[in-house]
């Protein structure tokens, strides 16, 4: 007989000890909080032919980590194909060889499979959801999570997660004020909520709700500051928050603390570096020493090429140092990239690359040129992923 997950659905390979630091580390993934990798690590040392145990793992490291990180990940996936699996979990192994492979959207179709046939695959919609986040797929955002929806209720473990995700989907999709409520339940269920949390804030950044934004960022709830994977980029909706608030000190200070202030090499935390300096370049303020540490740390990761949305943003980093030699590597392979194979090179060739030509020209000097191309590709810059508030950077460009 199968050990199960939290919603008991059955885990292959898993001794009773390896499915409890699974069940731990999935909760902590839903959260967004902690170290769930710690946990799997030990579920796969207890069980090495634990399927879902390393499928977790690879869905986890694949997207948006350096190219060292990613090639763990494609270790993991190959570590679970093969091994005896239910239906369910051969369709978590075909989706992260997709995710590996980078098909998003392939990977996001067998994980819409996965979830419709089984509602309480928390992990399935998480993962899907990631792929509807990178490829810019606001209606799958939504409808992925609000199809599972009516399957889950308060009594169901980890309740707070579909929650979190079904306010995100919502706000995507203007439904602002269900967005709000749903985020702020799971938050009252789940404190440490990093997606919910965030979830509130896109709608309130949305809205131009400025002072609601910074209430509900520094409330009594720290929960999403400590020990979150996804603290990085809620400090930056904060820092939105300031910024349209005039609050250019606070901005300031956010970015040099826990924003940069480590000089994370991640790529989400790059990205989120990068965007924010590029809003403050356009608001007139001095941010040259800044633009030179961010650069560095792109130049340092190199992996150009293979994300169009995070080569727009190194991009912004290079054009603020003057770094027109990093600049034009950039686009050289930008342009291999847009050539190539996989979702990534759509687009790169749809957005992504006309996006860094246009920064490139602002750089220069080149505003009209600048101008021109951003205003061709500005109503389809939802195809290289990202949020509303994370392209709006497009526009004020």
């Amino acid at each position: 007989m199968l050990e199960t997950d939290a919603a008991g659905l059955g885990l292959s390979g898993a001794s009773p000890r390896a499915a409890e630091d699974y069940r731990a580390a999935v909760s902590l993934y839903h959260a967004l909080h902690g170290d769930p990798l710690s946990r799997l690590e030990a579920a796969i040392a207890d069980s090495p032919g634990f399927v879902m145990a390393h499928v977790l793992k690879a869905d986890m490291l694949l997207v948006g980590a350096s190219p060292e990180v990613a090639a763990m990940g494609a270790d993991a996936v190959k570590a679970a194909s093969g091994l005896s699996a239910t239906t369910r979990e051969q369709g978590h192994v075909a989706a992260a060889v997709q995710i590996a492979g980078g098909q998003f959207a392939a990977a996001g179709r067998i994980l819409e499979d996965v979830s419709v046939a089984e509602p309480l695959d928390g992990v399935a919609l998480q993962a899907g959801q990631l792929m509807d986040f990178m490829l810019g797929d606001n209606r799958m955002l939504r409808d992925r999570i609000a199809r599972a929806l009516p399957a889950w209720s308060p009594q169901t473990p980890d309740y707070h997660a579909i929650l979190g995700m079904h306010a995100f989907g919502l706000e995507e999709t203007g439904f602002y004020d269900r967005a709000e409520a749903a985020g702020r339940q799971a938050i009252a269920l789940e404190p440490r909520n990093a997606w919910a949390q965030h979830a509130v804030a896109h709608v309130l950044e949305m809205q131009d709700r400025r002072a609601d934004g910074v209430a509900w960022m520094r409330r009594e709830n720290l929960a999403w500051q400590t020990d979150s994977l996804f603290a990085v980029h809620n400090w930056w909706h904060l820092a939105l928050f300031h910024l349209g608030l005039g609050q250019i000190d606070e901005v300031l200070a956010l970015y040099d603390g826990p924003i940069f202030g480590g000089g994370s090499d991640m790529a989400f935390d790059l990205l989120d570096a990068a965007a924010l300096l590029w809003r403050l370049k356009l608001e007139g303020c001095a941010t040259d020493d800044r633009f030179q540490a961010l650069a560095d740390a792109y130049e340092r990761r190199g992996a150009y090429g293979l994300q169009a949305f995070d080569d727009a943003h190194a991009m912004m980093a290079f054009v603020g140092a003057g770094r027109d030699d990093a600049a034009r590597d950039l686009l050289t392979a930008l342009e291999a990239g847009a050539a190539g194979d996989g979702d990534n090179a759509m687009m790169t060739a749809e957005v992504g690359l006309p996006v860094a030509r246009a920064l490139h020209a602002f750089g220069q000097g080149r505003f009209a040129q600048a101008v021109d191309d951003l205003r061709t590709v500005r109503n389809r810059a939802h195809r290289f992923g990202g949020s509303h508030a994370q392209r709006d950077v497009i526009d004020l460009t």
